[in-house]
């Protein structure tokens, strides 16, 4: 018979050294930007070139590419950023039907905790682009959503791809949500949504500048 308290000790130091190793491998990487989106989708999809574009532009101009180092979505934005300026990073997820990580990485990661690895999506992204997924990406985007409206983070730009997409869930977030007040029309702000590759580098440079300012500003302050 298993012993539990070993056990569940055991997982205590399998969690510590994925956090260990997460912070050591991604700890000096600098601004990058996560990319979710279904490892469904196929080449024959436009939200894969669109993926890969998006990711291509951000790595052009020197901000590394996140994402869960499958296929689908995550293959198509990791070969974007790969060899283009930024790191192109996956942070591949255990599972019982084993997820194959994209061959277009530059630094890749394997977790076995899903939290863990969500731990290190939000620590060392500046943004969030959260093309059309299931489950996993929709629990992606809602968690950056309530630890923005919490305050346990900074707000950073979340980007939903594809209006036709995701305008059913928010037309549901309108009505429902705020209509119940179970969260404010404010609430609403704390994403956007964009149609096209090309609207959503300026978004992400914007806020890029503004922590620069801040950084500065922060600096001066402590003169």
């Amino acid at each position: 018979m298993e012993d539990l308290k070993t056990s569940e000790a055991w997982r205590v130091f399998r969690i510590q050294a994925e956090l260990i190793d997460g912070i050591e491998t991604l700890n000096e990487l600098g601004p990058a930007v996560s990319i979710f989106g279904s490892a469904r989708l196929t080449e024959d999809s436009p939200y894969y070139d669109d993926a890969r574009s998006v990711a291509r532009s951000l790595s052009q101009a020197g901000i590394s590419v996140i994402t869960g180092g499958g296929p689908g979505i995550m293959g198509a934005a990791n070969a974007g950023a790969l060899h283009q300026g930024g790191r192109s990073v996956g942070l591949n997820i255990e599972l019982p039907h084993e997820q194959l990580a994209n061959p277009s990485q530059d630094t890749r990661l394997s977790f076995r905790y899903f939290f863990v690895r969500k731990l290190m999506f939000v620590k060392y992204s500046i943004g969030y682009v959260v093309f059309p997924g299931g489950f996993g990406t929709l629990d992606e985007f809602f968690e950056a959503l309530t630890l923005m409206q919490t305050q346990k983070i900074r707000h950073f730009p979340v980007i939903l791809y594809g209006s036709s997409f995701w305008q059913g869930l928010l037309d549901w977030l309108k009505q429902q949500m705020v209509g119940l007040g179970c969260i404010d029309p404010d609430d609403l702000f704390l994403f956007r949504v964009i149609d096209k590759p090309d609207e959503v580098l300026p978004v992400i440079k914007a806020h890029v500048d503004s922590l620069s300012e801040r950084s500065e500003g922060e600096q001066r302050s402590t003169i």
